[in-house]
Formats: C-alpha cells, structure tokens, sequence
C-alpha cells in the first residue's frame, strides 16, 4: 500500500437526511454515484484547451504555464454553498504563505458550468482579489468561463467528476484543487475547505521544481445539499466535518483507554 491511503467518503446529503430522518431520493442516490475527485498525478493537462477569461477573450489554458506553478480549482460561481467555502479556504491559506500569487504561482479558477458567463467570473474575481489584499495578484489569479467539451475535457484530465440535476438546478461535486507544474503536469491534490499552509506549500515548492508528490487521503465533501422537500439549504458540510471530528477523537480516546489499562497492569 505504501503511502496510499484509503479514502473516507462524506456524502452531505445522507448527513443531513439522517437529521431529518428521510430517505434521499432514487435519482439523488444514482446521481452521487457519480461523484468523485479521483488523483491523477502526473497527468498531463490538456493545455490547448479554449477557454474564456474574466474579460470575454478567448484564451488557450496554456497561457497560464510556462514559467510558474499552477494552483487549479474547479468550481462554478453561482455555487451556493460549498464552492464558496472551497475559495475561502484557499484564500486563507494563500494569505498565510509567504509566496505571493503572481509573483512565484498562478491560480487559476474554472466554472463547470458552461452557462455561467465572465461577467459573474469578474464579479468573483474582484471580491477575492479584495480578500487577498496583496500587490501584483490581479497577474496571476484567473476565473475562467469555457464550453461543455472545453470544460468536461480538463475535469477528465484532472479526474473531477460532477453531476448536474435539472429537479433543483444544482451540481454535485466534490471539495479541493490542485496544483500543477509550470509544464501542466498534475503534483498534488489538496481536499476539503481548509487547507495546510505546509501542504500548499510543499505542492507549489515541489511543482516549481518539476516533481510529483503523494497520493494524499482524502475527506471527500460533496456540495449536494440543497433539501427540495423544506426549501432550505442544510448544514451537510459541518454536519461531515464534525462527524469526522467525533470519529477521530474516538480513536483518540479508546487508543488512550487501552493504552491507561495496560499501564495499569504492568504496575
């Protein structure tokens, strides 16, 4: 098995049904299936792609490689929760590092919706350019719009999958980017909403230099959270984030328990 570690998959949904105590939808089941956020490493991404910057101008992804790594979030703009979280983290990290975007990476955003337009991808640029609040990031940090093929090209690339369902106009998919080398091959994966300052770090550090890291484990957070039956956004991301907080502090506490009574024996 080496470094590879076995994936702990949350499906927000199913949490936040168990709080109410109804089953999810058939369709809703089939369309989760679909869902993943496989790791890819050292794939080549497909770099002639077309796609739209925040300005309408069709660009070639391979202008955002070259010479810098490349920090690759796939979400779309009109998310409305998890997506938003999934930025927010990033940029919170990002602040915390002392390598500045633009200046020693690129970050590069793409919608998976192919009807958002660069308009919205603008309107979201200048807020989180705003958050991250350094000199020179308006060089280096892009939000890109593109067409179906263009779109479900590079998630194929990157292993993302996602499912769109018409009956409450929403995607499932999951939580995270990646980083890739300035050559676009694909070195690290980072999962999740919050994010390592080391781990980013060490991908943009290691994707500088052309290498490839390690399979990393994986809490997989699923934006599908909506409940079409109440009309309301649920909690499903905390409710996976503190169910995985129960269970790592259970381990904890029995490996503490077993570990007191042992010590108890021997004297």
């Amino acid at each position: 098995m080496g470094s590879r570690l076995f994936v702990a998959l949350s499906l927000m949904p199913l949490a936040a049904l168990a709080q109410s105590s109804r089953q999810p939808p058939g369709g809703q089941l089939e369309i989760l299936k679909q869902v993943a956020f496989e790791q890819k490493l050292n794939a080549q991404l497909p770099l002639d792609l077309d796609f739209r910057d925040q300005t309408g101008s069709t660009v070639p992804l391979r202008r955002y490689f070259g010479d810098k790594p490349v920090v690759l979030v796939p979400v779309y703009y009109d998310c409305p929760m998890l997506c938003n979280l999934t930025m927010n983290g990033l940029v919170k990290t990002m602040r915390a590092l002392s390598l500045d975007v633009g200046k020693d990476f690129h970050v590069v955003m793409f919608s998976i919706d192919p009807k958002e337009t660069p308009q919205l991808a603008a309107e979201r640029r200048e807020v989180y350019l705003k958050r991250y609040d350094r000199r020179g990031a308006e060089t280096g940090w892009h939000f890109l719009t593109g067409d179906q093929p263009s779109i479900q090209s590079l998630t194929d690339a990157i292993g993302f999958r996602y499912a769109y369902d018409p009956t409450i106009r929403q995607y499932a998919h999951a939580a995270g980017f990646l980083v890739a080398t300035p050559q676009g091959r694909v070195s690290r994966y980072l999962f999740g909403i919050e994010y390592s300052i080391k781990d980013l770090r060490l991908g943009l550090i290691e994707s500088s230099e052309g290498r490839i890291g390690d399979p990393v484990g994986q809490l997989l957070l699923l934006c599908f959270h909506y409940d079409p039956t109440s009309g309301k956004y649920t909690m499903g991301v905390l409710t996976a984030v503190r169910a995985a907080g129960v269970l790592t502090l259970s381990l904890i506490g029995g490996f503490l328990i077993v570990s007191f009574r042992r010590e108890r024996h021997r004297i």
